[in-house]
């Protein structure tokens, strides 16, 4: 069970009507647990999302790519999702920025939104139920504080209001550290603490910064306070997930769970943090300079690529970025778009199965398994090309229809509109010219066979091939992919 058990009553006694059950790893607990909601068929989850102090690299929308897929598996599962993921459009590097600058902070945040957005639908992630901005929410955040200060466990000091970690005995137990041993962050200007461990709610204005008036002051919001008092306004006193990045666990997760749970509500039952994608075996950071921007990898790999490619490992591994790893994605990921292509040439459209196979939503079940799952995934692929070769029309349907209900899930499918459908996916664009001067290479192949020159047909072949591309001769004409 969680470390925080449920101040108000039993917990509902089934996850979902039916069998279904789902676990996750819990950061809280430190370990996989099974899955139940507070409201019999529904989930809701609220996301650490985008500070948005600059324009995101692959590192950044890693977090949205998992919390995608497990909304997605939630909704398959036959829940009703409730997906909040917040916008952090103030903060020190922001203000930084726009002093460096000369521009409004909330031009440099409001760009950089756009940005972020840009990016999620790029890679195909779902938009949120809810997607609150910090700024939006200050008076329910005054609210939250002039609670915590009544009940003892805030006060204020020199236009700041700090948390009390004192006054809150299940400090730290999200990531088990001890309080003797506590070393925590502080930020210029945060005067005036009882103890040094005490964290910032609210920042006292400085001359030339954003500031919004308080009973306690002019000032500013403190991270960790904007996502307890929006998650509080979305989902209410108490809601199932709270996800992010691993390195939120602490300060900020640690700092939310302690502003919720002091002020009188439940938050979060489960906690689940999704791993870096490193380089060198660092994070990938912009202080590190080895940051790609998304705006920038969609120009050389396909976005359904990135997709494949940061979505299919563990939530929970690290990715360690490499160009060798991406291509092996690519190719990968060009296996299962040859069979739904030749399988479409066959069969046609194919609409998604209802159900997954049962290994496949085993493996999904099992704390978002995606690499089990994508096994399933493979050896599909792997059975419709051979019924395929067999000419079996109704296996190649089955699996055509299980194929594209595992791709569903995993945002990955091919025909769906999303990446079929619009001009916009540079590298849709890229194919489509690719496959024009190749066809106009197949035709002189063709016509040298036609007129009995095998020698040089093979020899057009073998030139194809040597470019990386595979030539398969169909009853409809010769088709290319790469090989």
């Amino acid at each position: 069970m969680s470390p925080w058990p449920m101040r108000h009553g039993a917990l509902p006694g089934s996850d979902y009507p039916g069998s279904v059950t789902i676990r996750l790893y819990d950061t809280s607990a430190r370990q996989i647990r099974d899955f139940t909601p507070l409201t019999p068929g529904c989930v809701s989850i609220y996301l650490c999302g985008a500070t948005v102090q600059a324009a995101p690299h692959i590192g950044h929308i890693r977090s949205g790519l998992n919390f995608d897929i497990m909304r997605r598996w939630f909704a398959h599962r036959g829940y009703d999702v409730t997906f909040v993921r917040n916008v952090t459009d103030i903060d020190d590097k922001i203000i930084a920025k726009s002093a460096e600058q000369g521009r409004p902070w909330w031009s440099i945040g409001y760009e950089n939104e756009v940005a972020f957005n840009e990016a999620y639908d790029a890679l195909g992630c779902l938009r949120p139920t809810y997607e609150p901005r910090a700024t939006g929410h200050i008076p329910e955040m005054i609210e939250m504080m002039r609670g915590l200060i009544e009940r003892g466990h805030a006060y204020a000091a020199d236009g700041n209001v700090y948390f009390d970690v004192a006054s809150f005995p299940e400090y730290l137990r999200l990531s088990n550290q001890e309080l003797d041993n506590l070393r925590q962050p502080s930020g210029e200007g945060e005067t005036g603490k009882r103890d040094t461990r005490d964290f910032a709610m609210w920042k006292a204005a400085k001359a030339g910064e954003p500031s919004w008036e308080t009973p306690w002051g002019r000032g500013r919001p403190g991270w960790h306070l904007e996502c307890s008092a929006m998650a509080h306004k979305y989902l209410g006193t108490a809601f199932d997930i709270h996800g992010g990045g691993v390195d939120l666990v602490f300060p900020h997760h640690e700092n939310e769970i302690a502003q919720a749970r002091a002020y009188g509500d439940d938050f979060a039952r489960y906690w689940t943090h999704n791993a870096w994608v490193t380089m060198g075996g660092e994070k990938m950071s912009k202080s590190l300079g080895n940051s790609l921007l998304v705006s920038e990898m969609v120009k050389r790999w396909r976005p359904i690529v990135l997709r494949y490619y940061l979505g299919t490992p563990h939530y929970r591994s690290m990715i360690e970025y490499s160009e060798d790893a991406l291509r092996e994605a690519e190719s990968a990921f060009a296996r299962i778009e040859g069979f739904v292509q030749r399988a479409v040439e066959k069969v046609g459209v194919v609409e998604p199965a209802a159900e997954v196979p049962p290994a496949f939503a085993e493996a999904m079940d099992d704390d978002l398994g995606v690499p089990q799952a994508l096994a399933i995934v493979h050896t599909t692929v792997r059975q419709g090309n051979s019924a395929l070769t067999a000419d079996d029309k109704e296996s190649t349907v089955a699996r055509f229809a299980e194929l594209r209900a595992m791709l569903g899930v995993l945002g990955l499918d091919p025909l769906d509109e999303r990446w079929s459908g619009g001009g916009t996916d540079r590298g849709e664009d890229l194919h489509g010219v690719v496959d024009s001067l190749v066809r106009l290479v197949l035709d002189q192949r063709q016509s040298a066979r036609a007129r009995k020159d095998y020698a040089t047909a093979d020899a057009i072949r073998d030139q194809l091939q040597q470019s990386g591309l595979a030539i398969e001769d169909t009853p409809s004409g010769p088709r290319w992919s790469l090989s």
